[in-house]
Formats: C-alpha cells, sequence, structure tokens
C-alpha cells in the first residue's frame, strides 16, 4: 500500500495527533467512535506518530471529546433535518462519516488549503450535499460566500485555542452575523489551559502556540444580541465516561474533584 508522506508542522500538524487518538479507540473493546476511518486513515499515512505523544489514555480523552461533538451535532440535525452543519478546523476528522447525516442536510467541511489537499487524498468523498472549503477561518471573504438560507451548526474541535482571542470573538460575530441562526458548538481552553500548553505533547512537539482563554462564557454571548450559552461540559462531565475502564472512570472522578484542573478545558453549545 503506498502511503502519503505528511510534513506538516505547527498547529496543522497537531490534527495528525487528534486522527491517531481516534485510531487507537477504534482498536479498543471500548471504543467510544468506532471510527475505523480514522484507523484506515493513519495506516495510509507517511508519519512517526510517536512524535505526537499519545497514550492510551490520551486516546480515551480524545474519543470523549469527539463523541460528545458528535452527539450535539447529531442532535442539532434530527431537530433540522434540512440544516446546514459547517464544520471549521475539520483536519483529517472523519465526522460526517460517522454521523452519515441525514440526505437533506448541507454539510462544509473548512480547513487551511494544504490540508483540504490532504484530506482530498487521503479520506473518501461523502455522500450527499458535501462541500470541502480551503481556507483560513480568519481570512476575509470565504464565510460571506456560503449559503445563509438554513439553520445551521456550527461545530469548532480544536481550533478557539490556536486562535487569538481578537481572532476568536470576531470569527463568532461573523458567523452569527452571516446564518440566520442555528448552534455554535466549540470547545475552550481556560487560563490553566493555555498556561500549561508546554504539558501537552503534541501542542510541544508541534511547535504550536495556543492563545485564547475563554474564562467566562459571557464573554461569548456579548458578541451578538441573541447569543445564549444552553449546555457547558468539562472533560469529567462528558457523556460515555461510565462506560470507560475503571480505572478510566478513577481519573475522570479525581479530575472533576481538583477546583483548578476541572475548569482548564470546556465544550459548550451557544444558540444565536
Amino acid at each position: 500500500m503506498e502511503r502519503e508522506k505528511v510534513t506538516l508542522t505547527g498547529a496543522p500538524e497537531t490534527m495528525l495527533a487528534t486522527l491517531y487518538g481516534r485510531a487507537l479507540d477504534s482498536r479498543s473493546p471500548r471504543s467510544l467512535l468506532h471510527d475505523d476511518t480514522a484507523y484506515r486513515t493513519v495506516r495510509r499515512i507517511d508519519y512517526d506518530f510517536a512524535h505526537a505523544g499519545i497514550s492510551t489514555a490520551n486516546a480515551v480523552q480524545i474519543a470523549l471529546r469527539g463523541r460528545q461533538f458528535d452527539d450535539w451535532t447529531e442532535a442539532f440535525t434530527v431537530r433540522h433535518p434540512e440544516a446546514t452543519v459547517l464544520h471549521l478546523a475539520c483536519g483529517l476528522d472523519s465526522r460526517v462519516h460517522r454521523l452519515a447525516p441525514p440526505p437533506a442536510v448541507r454539510w462544509i467541511d473548512v480547513d487551511h488549503p494544504a490540508v483540504v489537499a490532504l484530506r482530498r487524498r487521503l479520506l473518501p468523498a461523502p455522500e450527499g450535499d458535501y462541500r470541502l472549503v480551503g481556507t483560513s477561518v480568519t481570512e476575509d471573504g470565504w464565510l460571506e460566500e456560503l449559503p445563509a438560507d438554513r439553520p445551521t451548526a456550527v461545530v469548532f474541535e480544536g481550533l478557539s485555542m490556536y486562535l487569538r482571542e481578537e481572532e476568536g470573538l470576531r470569527l463568532i460575530r461573523r458567523i452569527t452575523g452571516h446564518f440566520p441562526g442555528g448552534e455554535l458548538i466549540f470547545d475552550a481552553f481556560g487560563p490553566l489551559g493555555i498556561r500549561a500548553q508546554h504539558l501537552i505533547p503534541a501542542v510541544r512537539n508541534a511547535g504550536a502556540t495556543l492563545h485564547w482563554a475563554v474564562d467566562d462564557p459571557r464573554r461569548i454571548e456579548a458578541q451578538r444580541e441573541g447569543v445564549q450559552l444552553l449546555e457547558a461540559r468539562r472533560a469529567h462531565e462528558l457523556g460515555g465516561i461510565d462506560g470507560l475502564s475503571a480505572r478510566h472512570r478513577c481519573y475522570a472522578w479525581l479530575l472533576g474533584r481538583t477546583p483548578r484542573v476541572r475548569n482548564a478545558w470546556r465544550i459548550m453549545r451557544f444558540r444565536y
């Protein structure tokens, strides 16, 4: 089998760590995502995945996070069977394959042009109304060219922390000003998560830098009238923990009872 040489650096390289975590999860008897596409994709890539620093425990955390994103995204498409899903910083995530959205759902994946080119070579094209857009989310123009005729779930996993605060808030204002309504589904680090970024092997080894800490969801609500926090979950509150091994359940329990650490990361769902 011919393998694809990957030489990404910085923030784009970190997507390989999450891809590898989902692949490891797919081989576990307690798999949360059952992401066989991730496993097949990893096998096609010529890259030293040891460089990502992903352990079995990391893979569980990646899978828990991914499952929560999947659950909230799928719930939105059930409520709005003709919705648009705008998936920012899609990387090599096979979320559209895992969820297999209804045929009437419009799905748009967005990432840097180099990542999009790699994605086209490695992942099968989904069926249905699917588009793949190559751009930086901070660039002007691309968002305004997207159709704004449906309720839209804007999903961005592992993106906000790589943006500077002014970039992230501007992106949210652009999204909520362009689409007629829907949900924002994204994760964010708190101040401790940003300060402790040197402890994250995937970030450190890729030479990436984290910038934006979202300490108070009201900062997001303040960007436009009508934006409202619906739900926020910290790492120990994610769905699926009850099905994990005793060791991983114990780890989640300890994490939830450590005041400074438990607020280092959250996944949030906003209505707009």
